[in-house]
């Protein structure tokens, strides 16, 4: 599984980064912006992208929409991270589709039930499409 983490700090690239090759995720991307990872996204493929909500230039709310509303990329699942409680931001992601949210400080427990319930949601959905087939 290729990720993408993508915030404007440092340290929580790292944290983020750190955990994830715990949890034995080895091809980790990383962006210190919305921009710079919408760059990424049209030179490389990724199954996941981790994206902190706050960040300059391009926020992770219009980071995911954009994902979203493209055709080579609407597929992907994002997980935002946020330490903030913006109900209204929160519920236009949800609207959206947003396939996730982390709550920081978040710790590895939680990230992995995050990753794990995404990979039984794509399986079940992989396991319908093969049986309507």
């Amino acid at each position: 599984m290729k990720i993408l983490v993508v915030d404007d700090m440092p340290l929580m690239r790292h944290v983020m980064i750190n955990m994830l090759r715990k949890l034995g995720y080895r091809d980790v991307v990383e962006a210190t912006d919305g921009s710079q990872a919408l760059k990424l996204l049209q030179s490389t493929k990724f199954d996941l992208v981790l994206t902190d909500l706050n960040m300059p230039k391009i926020s992770g709310k219009d980071l995911f929409m954009t994902i979203r509303s493209n055709k080579e990329w609407g597929y992907i699942p994002v997980i935002v991270v946020t330490c903030e409680d913006q109900k209204d931001i929160v519920t236009e992601l949800i609207r959206a589709n947003v396939d996730g949210f982390i709550v920081k400080p978040f710790n590895l427990a939680t990230l992995k039930k995050q990753i794990d319930h995404l990979q039984k949601v794509q399986a079940q959905a992989t396991d319908s499409a093969q049986q309507t087939q």
